[in-house]
């Protein structure tokens, strides 16, 4: 690969690894790859890996490892055909009500980027998009990139309670909160699926590295899809009791 990633010490049981600087696919493809095939190369000692936009954090125990021997075996793997980025085959469709209760800010983005709301639904269903980043909230997915007509600025005051299910954009990126939080994303939808359950193996819908596209779908199937999900869930967890 040309030019080798950055390693940098994050406090005395961390390291973290740096693929560049900026929101970008190939990056971020990079950055998983390369955790997957250091989670299947792990040496004694080896922690936690935590994946983000263009950064790898991985864990380590001082007292078995120190920083230069998790150094020397992170740079083992650089360089080599372990590192080939590979699309994953699999996209989650995922279907979401667009606009009013369910979307409140898709008039915004609309008038933002001097389109109608309709066109912000043609143009937010037509990408495929690439989840680069699973947190800030449990499940909360950071998807990218939005086409460049229906980027908008974040709210500048976020709401203090945004409900689970509700598809935003922020900036480049579009996103989907897993369950209830603050937030600060302009909201244009809604999507029926549950995806946070601490019941289910793992918890999240979504993993970093997944790919996403979205449709649209009525009020009447949000709600219809909706009760279905509480169904599902509900007789999941009574499996778990009996």
């Amino acid at each position: 690969m040309e030019g080798s990633p950055r390693i940098l010490p994050a406090g005395d049981q961390a390291i973290l690894i740096e693929f560049g600087l900026e929101i970008n696919p190939a990056i971020n493809r990079l950055v998983q790859a390369f955790a997957r095939n250091a989670d299947q190369h792990r040496i004694p000692g080896i922690g936690e890996l935590i994946p983000s936009y263009c950064t790898l954090l991985i864990y380590y125990d001082p007292f078995l490892l120190s920083f230069s021997q998790v150094e020397q075996w992170a740079r083992s793997l650089f360089g080599s055909n372990l590192l080939e980025a590979k699309i994953s085959p699999e996209v989650k469709e995922i279907p979401v009500v667009y606009g009013g209760l369910y979307g409140p800010d898709i008039e915004f983005v609309a008038r933002h980027n001097q389109i109608t709301a309709e066109e912000v639904v043609q143009l937010h269903t037509r990408e495929t998009y690439l989840v680069y980043v699973v947190g800030f909230s449990p499940g909360f997915a950071a998807m990218g990139t939005v086409p460049s007509k229906i980027r908008t600025p974040r709210l500048q005051t976020p709401r203090i309670k945004v409900p689970a299910g509700s598809v935003g954009i922020g900036g480049i990126q579009t996103g989907i909160y897993a369950v209830e939080s603050p937030g600060g994303w302009q909201l244009i939808g809604r999507t029926p699926l549950t995806l946070f359950d601490l019941k289910r193996n793992p918890p999240a819908y979504f993993q970093a590295g997944d790919y996403a596209r979205f449709y649209p779908i009525s009020e009447e199937e949000f709600e219809k899809r909706r009760i279905q999900e509480s169904e599902v869930i509900i007789k999941n967890h009574c499996k778990m009791f009996n």
